[in-house]
């Protein structure tokens, strides 16, 4: 793995969680959460079943000094709990415009740790962003209150394709503007 470098990606404190960049040592509890359905279909790019070395080559991308997408753990371990809780990520889209991505285990599933994490991200906003976007797909209804609850506003309706569904599904789009 030609990746492995320090990165320079700041740790962002809440009060239950600190939101770090990932680690290697991080491989198995992402492989443990991503490899349930319910987290994979959730998402637009996680495949199910997981091959052997997505997670970590996924990690490996994201610590890349030439990455195209930031990731960090949301890590409850200075409050007891556990190191991977779920992740938040932000996808370089254009100069000042990152898309706002995110997934949390079911064991934490209504907990309020989605909305405390997307918050935590756009409040620290360390690429700078002028907006950040947000995609859901319809029936996600959680974490389209994720991004409401957390200052986005709906945009429109379009289309993405899910992975682990190996479907192109009907998505709803978000936008949080900065002054």
């Amino acid at each position: 793995m030609k990746h492995e470098c320090v990165i320079n990606l700041p740790v962002i404190e809440t009060e239950r969680f600190d939101l770090r960049p990932l680690q290697p040592s991080d491989a198995g509890l992402i492989t443990l959460h991503t490899g349930d359905i319910r987290v994979a279909q959730t998402s637009g790019t996680i495949p199910h079943p997981l091959p052997p070395g997505w997670t970590e080559s996924y990690i490996s991308r994201v610590r890349a000094e030439d990455r195209t997408e930031d990731a960090w753990a949301i890590d409850a371990t200075r409050s007891g709990g556990p190191e991977v809780m779920g992740l938040v990520l932000l996808k370089h889209v254009d100069a000042g415009v990152c898309e706002i991505g995110f997934w949390v285990a079911p064991q934490f599933w209504n907990t309020g740790i989605a909305t405390e994490a997307v918050r935590a991200l756009v409040a620290a906003n360390p690429r700078g962003c002028r907006a950040h976007f947000a995609t859901v797909f319809q029936g996600n209804a959680a974490s389209a209150r994720v991004l409401t609850n957390t200052g986005f506003q709906y945009l429109g309706d379009a289309e993405g394709f899910c992975v682990a569904r190996n479907a192109t599904l009907p998505t709803w789009t978000y936008s949080r503007k900065h002054d």
